[in-house]
């Protein structure tokens, strides 16, 4: 889920275009000749849901202070607090186990009861939770091999008294707040879920949404829109496991090694405020760039309207073009054949051309392909589905 100023109007007419009605039907149909070269162009960068992140950089920089730029993004909100933990899926442990570096003040706890048991200082460099072939779930140590030390009851839990804990996946070392723990799914899956607070998440999850060193009110506004956004997966878990995962998918979170003080600072800033529709956390997607109009979503406060923020000169993705040639359709939608027509059936009716491409039909010596905007734009990598063709 990823991430700028003037509310004048010749900007805000420079930004939209022209528009048609909302759910529009065009015509727009471009022959294709044989070994065809076609140049997309197009605006924005992600889904268009809520807050453009370069919108809201734009923003900041004509004066909106924070609270003014999600209140544009997220219009009919009200604001309200969210405390408390939220359990994050770690995707980057693969494995069964779960393993931790060693460090002072590291405390395992079984998650069938009983208290947190620190471990010793025996010249361990690793600690580890494993299921063996019986079943049994043990808390093991590697000096110069692996050391058997106590069995559990349940998974699992190591915490080091608020200190970060060094994670250890196939793949590298990572540093987390809070609690590392076993998790099980529905399904018998193992999973590494780490627990803490949420403000603490949010920490982890910022710098990688926007750039830290951009303007502190946008920083603050992507702080309050992701806070929100997790409080809202937390109402509705994603898993018996865990409540939100650590990817795109729910919110990029790259734990304690991807804090950044000034995004740090922003978090702090604006502690515990979300934004709350009837009484509960808002749905709040946000997105690299709107392009210049925002796509409606799935709730009221997500419209459909003019974004006048998001094309100020440091947005690379506010307009962009790129080219395929035929031979990409055709090896895509081999159905089609030898592809000779490409009309776009359905429109959003906002800003250039007609808005977003809802549909597309590809038509060929092999027969007629209809696709929609979404995977004609996952299919040939663009930034979104608001496009245009020019087929030479």
């Amino acid at each position: 889920m990823r991430a700028l100023p003037a509310l004048l109007t010749a900007a805000l007419l420079a930004a939209v275009g022209s528009a048609a009605p909302a759910g529009a039907v065009t015509g727009d149909t471009w022959p294709v000749p044989t070994h065809a070269t076609i140049t997309i162009r197009g605006h924005g960068y992600g889904h268009g849901h809520g807050m453009s992140q370069y919108g809201a950089e734009g923003a900041a920089r004509e004066g909106l202070g924070y609270r003014q730029i999600v209140q544009f993004y997220y219009p009919g909100t009200d604001w309200g607090v969210a405390k408390g933990r939220v359990s994050v899926l770690i995707t980057a442990d693969t494995s069964d186990d779960l393993v931790v570096a060693a460090r002072p003040g590291l405390t395992v706890r079984d998650t069938a009861g009983g208290d947190r048991v620190e471990l010793p200082r025996n010249g361990a460099t690793r600690w580890m939770v494993a299921v063996g072939s019986d079943g049994v779930n043990r808390v093991s140590y590697r000096t110069q091999r692996w050391h058997r030390w106590k069995e559990l009851r349940g998974q699992g839990e190591f915490y080091a008294a608020g200190d970060p804990v060094t994670l250890v996946t196939p793949t590298g070392e990572r540093a987390y707040r809070g609690r590392l723990r076993v998790g099980v799914t529905s399904s018998g899956e193992r999973v590494t879920v780490n627990d803490l607070a949420l403000d603490n998440y949010l920490k982890g999850v910022v710098p990688l949404e926007i750039p830290a060193s951009w303007h502190a009110d946008a920083v603050r506004a992507q702080a309050v829109a992701a806070r929100t956004y997790a409080a809202y997966e937390r109402r509705h878990p994603r898993s018996s496991a865990y409540q939100i995962c650590d990817t795109g998918s729910c919110q990029v979170y790259g734990g304690y090694d991807a804090e950044y003080p000034a995004s740090n600072q922003a978090v702090d800033a604006t502690a515990h405020q979300v934004l709350l529709s009837g009484g509960d956390p808002a749905f709040t997607q946000f997105g690299s760039s709107s392009g210049g109009w925002t796509a409606a979503g799935s709730v009221s406060y997500l419209p459909a309207q003019a974004d006048p923020y998001d094309g100020w000169s440091g947005n690379p993705v506010h307009s962009w073009s790129t080219r395929v040639s035929d031979a990409t359709l055709e090896q895509a939608w081999p159905a089609v054949g030898d592809l000779r027509r490409i009309t776009v059936t359905g429109r959003d009716g906002h800003g250039d051309w007609g808005g977003r491409v809802g549909s597309v039909v590809l038509s060929g010596t092999g027969g007629r392909v209809t696709v929609s905007g979404d995977t004609f734009r996952s299919v040939l990598g663009l930034r979104s589905t608001w496009v245009t063709l020019r087929v030479r």
